[in-house]
């Protein structure tokens, strides 16, 4: 701004503190800033400028990225009423031209937008009939081969996908939603009406079941005498079980305890046989408990190369030494794949940091932190020399933010 005139190429302010705009050949008032400079006038009025030129920007931006809707049109209304005459200080002529060309582009992305509705109207309808079908479907299966819970589960789930599209999804014509859904009804009802009538012929044959496996129970209960020679004929008569069904779950479960309790008198004796094998192999036992106090100092070691050299030695040797008691099974095996595990954190840590590809997925983002960290140090910079302390903290939060980010990266 020139001191000697307090005028910029869009506009001036006169001693009593009144701001023109220039508009063409002419120029026109658009309001006074008595209590200020004149400096701080016509920034005043330059601000005024600035926030509609954002919101022409903006609003372009929108319109680009194709992510405005269908407010856009009214938005562009309101700005070309909004620059018949601003109370502003810019460049008026070429925002005015720059809303004209975003009224045109506002038509274009309504038409396209319009279009993509349709598909996704399409889409909507071809979801709805996707579910129709598998009802449909799940529907007409033979009972022999239903598997009535999973069947139950789907139909559940499908309903839900059906509710989900009726409320998420585009809206589809209310003729074509009403016959997809009297489809799905009916094929609900219809594998109701089987189901309801599957388990009323299973609970008429119960009775049956439990009176054969009543029979089966009094044969196993009978071989207790014989202890571990009557194993075979237990085995048999388990065969016979399978073969006579099932009761209902209540009854079934009673049943088997009986049944069950009379096989354990008869297993009895091979698990005396299985505790004299465990004895054997305690030794066996001992030796793996000292190869880990050998093994487990590793979880030390930070080398992968070391550690993995280590561990192979390990592995040979607890080959080598064989089979434990099936009790400590879970505890020394745990306790070596915690040594495995560790190793192979070391392997995968080294994998990702050598990895071409991840580092230089690392590097890219690196370089465009540090290229925004400056931008924001500048901006910083900018906002304490212009005395805009709100510019100031959001620009020092967007830089604190991002210098984590770095930071998260490592070396």
């Amino acid at each position: 701004m020139s001191e000697a005139t307090n005028e910029t190429p869009w506009g001036r302010v006169d001693d009593d503190r009144t701001v023109y705009v220039r508009e063409g050949d002419g120029e026109r008032v658009v309001g006074s800033f008595p209590d200020g400079t004149p400096e701080e006038a016509l920034a005043y009025f330059t601000r005024k400028f600035a926030d509609i030129e954002g919101q022409v920007t903006l609003l372009e931006a929108r319109i680009a990225r194709g992510t405005a809707d269908a407010s856009a049109a009214d938005s562009v209304a309101k700005l070309t009423a909004l620059l018949v005459e601003p109370a502003a200080v810019g460049d008026i002529a070429g925002l005015r031209a720059r809303v004209e060309k975003l009224g045109s582009k506002t038509a274009e992305l309504s038409e396209k937008q319009q279009a993509e509705r349709e598909v996704a109207r399409q889409e909507a309808i071809a979801k709805r009939e996707a579910i129709v079908t598998e009802a449909e479907r799940l529907a007409a299966q033979p009972e022999a081969s239903v598997r009535w819970k999973d069947t139950s589960l789907a139909f559940e789930q499908l309903f839900t996908d059906w509710q989900s599209a009726q409320r998420s999804g585009p809206q589809v014509p209310k003729g074509q939603a009403d016959a997809l859904w009297k489809r799905f009804r009916t094929a609900r009802q219809t594998f109701d009406s089987a189901r309801r009538a599957h388990f009323a012929q299973m609970d008429a044959t119960n009775k049956d079941v439990k009176q054969r496996k009543e029979r089966i129970i009094a044969a196993a209960e009978a071989l207790a005498p014989k202890g571990i020679d009557g194993i075979p004929s237990y085995r048999n008569l388990l065969e016979d079980w399978k073969a006579a069904g099932r009761a209902s779950r209540k009854v079934d479960d009673q049943l088997w305890a009986r049944f069950k309790a009379a096989g354990d008198v008869l297993y009895q004796a091979k698990a005396e046989e299985a505790a004299q094998t465990n004895e054997e192999y305690s030794a066996n036992l001992v030796a793996k408990q000292e190869l880990l106090t050998e093994a487990e100092p590793i979880l030390s070691v930070t080398d992968r190369a070391a550690a993995r050299k280590q561990l192979t030695a390990v592995q040979l040797r607890w080959d080598e030494i064989g089979r434990v008691p099936r009790e400590a099974l879970r505890d020394i095996e745990g306790r070596l794949r915690k040594v495995e595990d560790h190793v192979k954190h070391l392997e995968d840590e080294h994998w990702r940091k050598t990895n071409p590809e991840t580092k230089a997925r690392s590097e890219g983002l690196r370089g465009q932190l540090e290229s925004s960290i400056a931008e924001l140090t500048a901006e910083i910079d900018a906002a304490k020399s212009a005395g805009n302390a709100k510019a100031q903290k959001e620009a020092e939060d967007k830089l604190a933010t991002q210098q984590s980010w770095l930071a998260a990266l490592g070396d």
